[in-house]
This record gives C-alpha cells, structure tokens and sequence, in this order.
C-alpha cells in the first residue's frame, strides 16, 4: 500500500476524457457506488486489503476519520495527489465522502485510471460511529502556539512543501520532509519521535499525516494556519541546508 508502482504513472490532469481500461465505465461507476455498511467497509478492507480514502474537507477529517484513512480532499487537487501517492492504479480502493460527493469522487479516480474502486461507506464516519467502531483524529496546534515553542524543537518541525516553495522561504532549521517524496523517505521518521508538519496552508501536512499514521506512526501534530501562518511570526530564510553527509 503506497509503496510499490505497477505499470505507468497515471496522467495527473483531470481535463481529460475518460481513460479506456478493461472494464466499462458504467460498470466502474455502478461498482464504486456500492453502499458498504460499517461491517461490510471493514471486512472489504481487511479481506482486500482495501485503500480508505476519505475525500472530506480537511477541518472535517482532522475531527474524526476511519482508522487508516488517507486523506486526499476533493476540494483540493485530488487527482495529481491521488496519481503520485497510489502508485497501483488497481489498488482497491473503498471511499469515504461527504453526503452526495460519492459520485463525484468514483468519476475522478475513474479518469485517472483508478477503476478499482470498491464502493462507499454509507452514512459516512457517523455510521462507522454509531456501529460502535472508533475515530481517529488528528492534533492540531495553533500557529502562535507552535512558535513559541519554536526555538525548543530542534527537528521536531517538517516542511512538507514542493522543494521550490521551500527553496523561496523556509523556517530556519526546519527540514525539508516534500510530500511528494514521502514514500521514498518515510525511513526518516523515528516512530517515538514527536513530529510538527507544516505546508502552505494545512491541506497537504493533513495528507501527509493521514499516511504516516496509516503506516503507524502517530506522535503527529498539524500544523495549523501552515507556512502562510508561521511566515508571519516567525523568522524566514532562503539558506539551504548542508546535505547530509
């Protein structure tokens, strides 16, 4: 799971048409809009072992989400994000979506080749709740919180930014932790170790948590307001650091 790439790289544009596979696209869409009880979402994960994405807004996520759930939101830019951090296009996939957004969601993997999508959890985390089954949540501290603690978190802070937007202005000692290298440098992460994620403005440090604790590690706080936030409290510069040796 987010580990190993099968075939091409899907296209990461969603302006495109339909992408032609094996299966019809009216079969994909009726398979991905199969509504899954809490039992039946489960043992699909577990049997399959089925990707939970959870295709929310992000405050919506961070308050209570399915053990084990990537967050990649709808809202944001879902299909590249979904391209470069699946790399199996025939991973089985199972959703977890706002109220009327199932649709939407099968249509958009759909037209980047991921047509394996298994269905939805129906009622969404409330009936995952109410089956009596636990949320997870992710901690998120206040910008102005995280700095004064700043000068006390030496390699705690991770900019999960692209290396340009961290190249034009980053926070002093904080490391460079790129989302879209986070499969290849996961082994970085100490599982005891408590971590401070930060991006732009809180999308992608969200993404970025859902698939370390996904993976196990969860002494994970969000950074909240992101670099746009911090930038504004806290000293900015463009020195890069040394390359480890």
């Amino acid at each position: 799971l987010l580990r190993q790439r099968h075939g091409p790289r899907p296209e990461s544009s969603e302006s495109g048409g339909i992408k032609q596979g094996y299966d019809s696209f009216d079969n994909v869409m009726d398979r991905g809009l199969n509504p899954l009880s809490p039992e039946e979402f489960e043992t699909l994960v577990e049997s399959r072992e089925a990707l939970i994405i959870d295709t929310r807004n992000q405050p919506d996520f961070i308050k209570g989400f399915v053990p084990g759930s990537v967050f990649i939101g709808l809202n944001g830019n879902f299909a590249p994000w979904v391209g470069t951090l699946v790399p199996n296009i025939e991973q089985p996939i199972v959703l977890v979506t706002e109220e009327g957004k199932e649709e939407e969601a099968v249509r958009r993997l759909s037209r980047v080749g991921y047509d394996n999508c298994m269905g939805f959890l129906q009622g969404g985390v409330e009936a995952w709740k109410n089956s009596g089954r636990e949320l997870d949540q992710i901690e998120q501290i206040a910008p102005e919180a995280l700095a004064s603690s700043f000068e006390n978190l030496d390699g705690q802070i991770l900019d999960v930014r692209k290396p340009g937007e961290y190249a034009n202005g980053h926070l002093p000692g904080v490391p460079l932790f790129s989302l879209d290298y986070i499969n290849d440098n996961m082994a970085e992460i100490k599982p005891d170790q408590k971590y401070y994620l930060h991006c732009k403005s809180g999308y992608r440090s969200t993404v970025a948590i859902s698939i370390l604790k996904s993976r196990g590690f969860h002494n994970l706080v969000n950074a909240g307001g992101g670099f746009d936030a911090l930038s504004q409290i806290l000293p900015v510069t463009t020195d890069m650091p040394e390359p480890q040796s």
